[in-house]
Formats: C-alpha cells, sequence, structure tokens
C-alpha cells in the first residue's frame, strides 16, 4: 500500500477565472431575477399560484437568506399583475339586526364612490329636509290638522258645558284641569259657604248632577286621547308625505347609480324606509342637530364603512402582514369611550390582512404567524371555512361572552404563502393533521448551485443587480471573481454556489464602506478581502484566546514529536456569527479485558448519540477485522483531553481508531499530523463537515508554535472537492511548509500517521511482518494468551480450595 502524497495546491482552493468575462465592471451587466436558479421552487410556485382547487395554498421553504421572500413576492406580483382587479368590500348598518351589520359586495373603485355619494346623502338630508318642512304650504297643512283637533275638542267640551248650565253647573277649567260648580238662580258659581246653606235635598241633587257630568267628561277626556293619537297619525303622516318628497329625487338617484348592485338597491330602500320613520332626528333642535349643513351624529348609519378599496390597483392584490396577529389577520372592532361606557357601531368595524388580500394573494412569515397567540388557528380557520368572520380572540375561542357586534362574514378567495424555514414545514406536517390539508404544496428552496461558467456570469449579473438596488458602488471584475470564490465556500463546496444573498449584502455593504473610506470608485478584490478579515476579526477574540492558550502549554497541543496512543483530532466550534475549527488531543490506553471499548465521553454523559455511534462502529472495526479465529481480550478507553463540554458527532472516530491502532501496536503517530474522518465497519473514511475550518484551525495553531514543514492535516479523500482553503494556507502550502493529505481508508491514515506500512488485510496469509496491522494482531492474540493462562490459573486455585474444604 502506497503512502498518500500530499494534495497538489490547486485542489486547496478554486480560483475563479476571470477571462471568462467579458465585462470590466459589474455597470455593464444586466440585472437579473431574483428568482434565477430556484426552477425546481419556481416551479412549485407557479403551480400552487395557478391550480383553484382548494387547500392548494404554498408553503415556501429553505434555509434564512436565501431569497425566499423576495422571489416569492416577485413572483406573486408578476402572476397578480395578470390577474383580474379584485371587488371592494364595505359594511352597512344592518336596520332590521343592528348588531349585525351587512357585508356589500362592489366592483373595483365603486365602493369610495358608494361610501361618497352616501356621505353626500346624509350631509343633504340635513339641509333639504329642514327646507322642507320650513315653508307656508307644510305650516298650513300642519295648522289645519291641529286647528281640527282643536275643534272638535272644543265642540264637545262646549256642549258639556251648555248640559251643565242647563242643570245648574259650570264646567270650570283649572291649571290642574277641568272640575264642575253648582251655580246660583243668578248663574254665578256658590262658594263652599253658600253651597252648605242650601238644603240637603238640594246638595244632595246637585251631587247626583256632578257625578254623571264627570262621568260624562271621562268619557270625553278618553275621546280626546283617541283624537290626539289620530291627530298625531296624521301629522307623522305628513311628515312621511313631506319627507319622501323631499328625499325622493335625491334616493332615486342613487338608485340609478347602483342598478346593477342589488344589495345596494336593497340597502337603498331601507335607508329611505328608516329616514321617514326616523324623520324627527333632522327636525331636531338643540342637541339634535349639529352645525348648519351637518349631519345629525347618530344618522352615521346611513354611512358607509369602506373596508376594501382596490379602486387604484392594477391587478390582484398582494398583501404581505409582516405583524400577523390575530387582529391584523381577520381584523377587529373597535370601542369608544361615551359617558363612561364602551360603545361600537359598524363604522368601527376594521378589517385585516384577508379582508385586502381577498380575490389575490397574502405572503406571511410562517414564524411570526405562530408565534402570535391564536393567529395560527385563525388563519386555519378561515381558509378552512372560506370565510373571514371578524371576532376578538375572546369571542372567538369562547373565554368571553359579552353583547357585541357580530358583523356579516366575507366571502374568502385568496392564496395563502408562507415563508419559512424546512424545520417548520416539516414539524407543521407532523404534528399539525390540518396543516397538509390546507398547505398541498411545498417549493423547496435550494441554497447553492452548480459552480459551472454559466452560473458564474449569473452570479455576477446577480452582485451587479443587488449593488445597484443597495445603492452600492460597482465591484470591478477581479472583486466580482472574489466575491464568487466566497460564495463557494459559504456553500462549503468548490463546486457550489451558495445562494445566501442576506451574507452576499452584507459582505457587499461592507466592501462598498471600505472601497469609499480609500477612496475608490469601484469596489475592488482587495476591499472584498478586507471586508472579510474584518468580519472574522470583530468575533475572533475566543479563538485567538483558545490558541494563546494552546501556545502558552496551558492546553496541551504537540505539533512536534510522536507519541503512542495520542492523536491530533479536530472539532468545529460555532461562536455567534463565527465558525473556526480547534485541535483537541485524543488519547487511548488499552489492556487486558473483555473486548470493550469505553468512551469516557459517552460515561461521563458528556457526548452525544452520534458521537457514540461512530465509538461503536470503531469497535465492531476491530473485531471483525483482528477477532476473527480468536476472542478480542482487550480492554480501551478513549477521551478528549482537556475537554469540558458535550462532544457529538462522528468525525473524530477515524482519529479515535488510529490511537487505538497505535497504542495497541505501540506504533508512534506523529503529533506534526492533525487528522479528521468518520469510518464505516470496512475502515472506509468518510465526508465530514467543516473540513475548511478544521484544516485552517490547526494551521493557526501550528503557525503560532513555529511551523516546521512537516506538519499537516488528514482529511476524507471524499471531502477533496469541498476545500476552500484561505489564501495564506494556500501560499504556505505551495511555499512546501504545510501540507494538506487526503485518505480513503483507515490503513491509509495509520500509516500516514505513523510511518509504518498498515499491511494488506486481504493477504490469506496474514497480514505483512511488521505491519501496523500485523502488530496489532500480535498484541490482541498476546493479551488473549494472558486472559486465558490467568483464567486458567483462577481454576486451579478455585479447584485447590474445593479440595482442602
Amino acid at each position: 500500500m502506497k503512502t498518500p502524497k500530499p494534495l497538489p495546491v490547486k485542489s486547496l482552493y478554486r480560483t475563479c477565472d476571470l477571462r471568462q468575462f467579458d465585462f470590466e465592471s459589474t455597470d455593464q451587466l444586466e440585472e437579473i431575477s431574483a428568482v434565477n436558479g430556484q426552477e425546481r421552487a419556481m416551479d412549485a410556485l407557479n403551480f400552487g399560484l395557478d391550480i383553484r382547487q382548494r387547500g392548494f395554498n404554498v408553503f415556501a421553504l429553505g434555509l434564512p437568506g436565501v431569497g425566499k421572500f423576495t422571489a416569492v413576492e416577485e413572483l406573486l406580483r408578476q402572476v397578480a399583475g395578470t390577474k383580474e382587479v379584485a371587488p371592494d368590500w364595505c359594511y352597512l348598518h344592518n336596520f332590521e339586526q343592528p348588531k349585525r351589520p351587512s357585508a356589500v359586495r362592489l366592483p373595483a373603485g365603486r365602493g369610495a364612490r358608494f361610501c361618497k355619494d352616501m356621505q353626500s346623502l346624509v350631509e343633504e338630508l340635513g339641509s333639504v329636509i329642514p327646507a322642507a318642512f320650513d315653508n307656508e304650504e307644510t305650516h298650513a297643512r300642519l295648522a289645519e290638522i291641529e286647528e281640527e283637533f282643536r275643534e272638535r275638542r272644543a265642540v264637545a267640551l262646549e256642549d258639556l258645558r251648555q248640559e251643565g248650565i242647563k242643570r245648574g253647573i259650570a264646567l270650570v277649567e283649572t291649571p290642574s284641569g277641568f272640575t264642575f260648580a253648582p251655580m246660583g238662580e243668578a248663574k254665578q258659581i256658590l262658594d263652599p259657604t253658600q253651597f252648605q246653606q242650601l238644603s240637603e235635598a238640594e246638595q244632595k241633587r246637585i251631587q247626583e248632577i256632578v257625578v254623571k257630568l264627570q262621568e260624562r267628561l271621562q268619557k270625553i277626556l278618553r275621546q280626546f286621547q283617541g283624537w290626539y293619537r289620530e291627530t298625531r297619525d296624521k301629522v307623522q303622516s305628513l311628515h312621511r308625505e313631506i319627507a319622501r318628497f323631499a328625499i325622493g329625487h335625491l334616493i332615486d338617484k342613487l338608485r340609478e347609480d347602483y342598478a346593477d348592485i342589488a344589495t345596494v338597491l336593497a340597502h337603498l330602500d331601507a335607508v329611505e324606509g328608516d329616514i321617514v320613520q326616523h324623520i324627527g332626528e333632522f327636525l331636531a333642535t338643540g342637541d339634535g342637530l349639529g352645525a348648519p349643513g351637518q349631519p345629525v351624529p347618530a344618522l352615521k348609519r346611513y354611512g358607509v364603512n369602506l373596508v376594501v378599496d382596490n379602486g387604484d390597483s392594477r391587478g390582484a392584490p398582494v398583501v404581505l402582514e409582516s405583524l400577523p396577529n390575530h387582529e391584523n389577520l381577520v381584523g377587529c372592532i373597535e370601542h369608544q369611550a361615551q359617558m363612561g361606557t364602551l360603545v361600537t357601531d359598524f363604522t368601527l368595524v376594521n378589517g385585516g390582512a384577508l379582508h385586502r388580500a381577498n380575490g389575490g394573494y397574502l405572503l406571511l412569515d410562517a414564524q411570526k404567524v405562530l408565534m402570535q397567540p391564536f393567529a395560527w388557528e385563525t388563519l386555519k380557520r378561515a381558509l378552512q371555512s372560506r370565510e373571514i368572520r371578524i371576532a376578538s380572540p375572546e369571542r372567538a375561542f369562547a373565554l368571553v361572552n359579552t353583547t357585541s357586534l357580530e358583523p356579516e362574514p366575507i366571502p374568502l378567495d385568496v392564496k395563502v404563502v408562507l415563508v419559512g424555514e424546512r424545520y417548520l414545514y416539516y414539524y407543521l406536517h407532523e404534528l399539525d393533521t390540518e396543516f397538509s390539508k390546507l398547505f398541498k404544496v411545498a417549493a423547496d428552496f435550494d441554497d447553492s448551485v452548480d459552480r459551472t461558467p454559466d452560473s458564474q456570469y449569473e452570479y455576477a449579473r446577480l452582485i451587479a443587480t443587488l449593488a445597484r438596488r443597495e445603492g452600492l458602488k460597482a465591484l470591478d471584475r477581479r472583486a466580482v471573481g472574489r466575491v464568487i470564490e466566497r460564495a463557494s465556500r459559504l456553500c462549503e463546496d468548490a463546486e457550489k454556489l451558495s445562494v445566501h444573498r442576506r451574507d452576499l449584502v452584507d459582505l457587499l455593504k461592507e466592501a462598498d464602506y471600505w472601497a469609499q473610506k480609500a477612496k475608490r470608485k469601484r469596489i475592488g478584490a482587495k476591499d472584498i478581502q478586507y471586508a472579510l478579515d474584518q468580519q472574522r476579526y470583530r468575533l475572533s477574540r475566543v479563538q485567538m484566546r483558545l490558541q494563546e492558550e494552546i501556545r502558552r502549554g496551558t492546553m496541551m497541543i504537540d505539533t512536534a514529536g510522536e507519541a503512542v496512543g495520542q492523536i491530533n483530532g479536530l472539532s468545529i466550534l460555532e461562536h455567534g456569527d463565527l465558525m473556526f475549527g480547534q485541535p483537541g488531543r485524543i488519547t487511548v490506553t488499552t489492556r487486558v479485558g473483555d473486548g470493550e471499548v469505553v468512551d469516557i465521553e459517552r460515561e461521563t454523559e458528556l457526548g452525544g448519540a452520534i458521537h457514540t455511534k461512530g465509538v461503536l462502529i470503531l469497535s465492531n472495526f476491530l473485531m471483525s477485522r483482528y477477532a476473527k479465529h480468536h476472542p478480542v481480550s482487550v480492554a480501551a478507553s478513549l477521551v478528549f483531553e482537556q475537554s469540558y463540554g458535550s462532544i457529538d458527532g462522528d468525525s473524530a472516530s477515524l482519529a479515535e481508531l488510529c490511537a487505538l491502532l497505535s497504542s495497541l501496536a505501540s506504533a508512534p503517530i506523529k503529533q506534526s499530523f492533525a487528522i479528521t474522518g468518520s469510518i464505516n465497519q470496512r475502515g472506509q473514511v468518510q465526508a465530514i463537515g467543516g473540513v475548511n475550518e478544521k484544516i485552517e484551525g490547526f494551521f493557526d495553531v501550528c503557525e503560532a508554535c513555529g511551523l516546521t514543514g512537516d506538519q499537516g492535516v488528514i482529511i476524507p479523500e471524499s471531502n477533496v472537492k469541498h476545500l476552500m482553503l484561505r489564501h495564506d494556507i494556500v501560499q504556505t502550502v505551495k511555499r512546501g511548509q504545510f501540507r494538506v493529505y487526503a485518505v480513503a481508508t483507515v490503513d491509509e491514515a495509520i500509516q500516514l500517521l505513523t510511518g509504518i506500512p498498515a499491511g494488506d488485510p486481504l493477504k490469506q496469509r496474514g497480514f505483512q511482518k511488521n505491519s501496523i496491522n500485523a502488530r496489532v494482531e500480535a498484541r490482541l492474540i498476546e493479551l488473549s494468551d494472558v486472559r486465558r493462562e490467568f483464567g486458567a490459573k483462577g481454576d486451579e486455585h478455585d479447584k485447590a480450595g474445593s479440595d482442602g474444604d
């Protein structure tokens, strides 16, 4: 087996070939659509937006910052521009059920016009109706009705008075009413003294007459009440007649204007009837009427509450609700304080995002919807019932039972697009059975695209587009190439380009700042690199402190020499937005045992499930390779030295296995190497994540401790295509002061680490003599013999003790 050779410099970093670009700066490039490179997601979106079947709403999922919102909104506006304009919606007073305002649909633009027309009607009523009653003809007709009542009243009283006079009794009208008094021979009214001087028979006779006259008077007074009601009805009938005459032409004009809308015609009929019924409110004085020409406050019930106005729209509405709580989604009913009491009416009904998006598209952030109380259930209920019902959360979820308005629900026809991360989509799909019924279309946004000459040119156009939209300086060709190289590093793949536009825009903004500071007309490659260096520097305090502790010897990491059962593993640490590699010492000890490999991290509950899986795999590899014909009688323990936090992942399993083989073979490992990679049960090395950061982490430690030319990092062969190392490391490798190796099997790795041939495991006669595998096998056989010998002695001792008994 040949020892792996260092990777060539060209494998460590894929530069962007600037010769493919036919421009000098991004000023010469055309803009590109935000949806470019997302064909799969766009196909799903187009399907979801076009299909009109129930439940085919869309969930756009992908990593944050890949431009999901921008792309979706851009597509929505393109699609919406080809659709019909949505109608207007308004709420009107319900004259039959005042607590249930009526919802009325009008063609786009007619709602605002209807609102203005009804406002003008109310204002005109305040002047037209009083004027219709304030004229000589009206006064004469009213006076005639009143005079008829007075004449009937006077005739009835006069008949009663004459009848009394005939019987010697006078009808007297007092401030408190009518009464009867006896009269003398001279027709004068007798006072009480004179009445007492009459004989008892006369007094009795007068009293009997008075009783009869009083009965007659009571009958007449009851007639007065009937006559009064008749008079009042005649007055009201006259008022209605005058009112209909006064407002008829106004209402008829509105009927002509809205003859094509049946609901409006029905409302105008109800308005006319209510005006006639409450004509007195227009004739009130003092508090009844406001300033001249202004409507009576109580008469705002004739107004229009325009909830949705699409008069200025071009195509279907596209609504992006940034705060999707319950009220902002379905609207609310406001209240006003009057005389210490909260009151409301149909004019205080406010619409929500669903009202504005009705007939079009609603774009929401899934996470924000889920974070707002009741919002998710409210949205689902609206989509399920296909209507918008305005109600407070307390009433909607039966938390309170108070009297309030119950506006008529509005039919809902909307396409909802939720935008969120992938985990939200999968969580909702798993935990909410209604989710898959309402959001049947998933638009999955890629976070990377293949890096090809065509895609690199398109990426250059994307850079130009973002720079223009953000008002930044143009980038020269070298700067574009450096940004493209950075895009490959972001997705940890030299063959891919990251489409994480948030990071890209931030980088361009910072580079623009440094270009301005340097008074350059364009952003150059130096500005891009300086912005990247500054980004890292601002967050590197923890990394620098750890490297300082290694340099000072507080954290024990060797970058030179050899040691048995000791190896430099590599791990990834995340600190805020910074992710960096950190070397760590892994040690292994072996002894006689029963074949158990003890993972100290797991025993102390500091190792995660994936790390434990890696240890079990290397244990099974050991058993399957070296224990085919004899039992394994080894006990091994492995640990990450000076590790005080949790460890997870299997990227250290290759390092752990190499350290275990070193301990068993008593073969020293070169400490100038660090290694990363995971293994399978066949000893094959598998790819890991963060390969660039891990190499850079060990390089920084070696540089701080002094480069010797023998130092390097061993990585899985399958990770070579992911390499996009820092420029300083590439230059150091080019000078021969640092190396990067790629291995495909554990045998290649151990041979490189020890300088001893691994030995071909497939030889029928066993492993090559003095090879690592042969020494490991011999050691395991030796431990097995030792265990067997001690087991036999123990049995003899037990037998001797039994014979003595």
